[in-house]
């Protein structure tokens, strides 16, 4: 016997969830053999925090020892508390938006009501063939703000 360590999964699914999500996967492959440009209309959005730090190079953190000196030890670099949440848009084939939330801001429905304003306007100037045919998709997680009801409203009306 020998011990061993778990692997590592991003999240436990029951049988339900992952037959839901097989059968997805199988509709998203059916929509692409069925037309070849189905993912050049998705636009996929996302928020990320950014961490601001400096990392010093090899040839920054190299010193000069004696032979018989112990070796140098460099502790692992941390992320500062200085931090930027960062919202992104792209396409398949290009980025569309990229907005840093203001320090204080909150990003909530209204909030990202401005943003997905600003992506329409991007995308209306850059991609005006997915609007004018009406075959665009937008792509995002659902957190509270993406759901809440103003945002729905926009989605809906836009």
């Amino acid at each position: 016997m020998r011990r061993i360590a778990g692997k590592f999964v991003p999240h436990l699914l029951n049988n339900e969830q992952r037959d839901h999500r097989v059968q997805l996967c199988t509709e998203l492959q059916k929509a692409v053999r069925h037309d070849p440009n189905f993912l050049s209309r998705v636009i996929t959005g996302d928020e990320s925090w950014l961490y601001d730090y400096d990392p010093e190079t090899k040839q920054q953190s190299s010193q000069w020892k004696m032979p018989s000196s112990p070796r140098p030890k460099k502790a692992r670099q941390v992320h500062s508390n200085i931090k930027s949440m960062l919202i992104i848009f792209l396409t398949f084939e290009e980025l569309c938006i990229r907005e840093f939330v203001p320090p204080g801001q909150a990003v909530n429905g209204k909030f990202y009501c401005e943003v997905l304003r600003q992506l329409r306007e991007n995308v209306w100037g850059k991609r005006p063939e997915m609007w004018k045919k009406g075959d665009g998709l937008l792509h995002h997680d659902n957190s509270p703000a993406h759901t809440s009801l103003v945002v729905r409203k926009f989605l809906t009306k836009k």
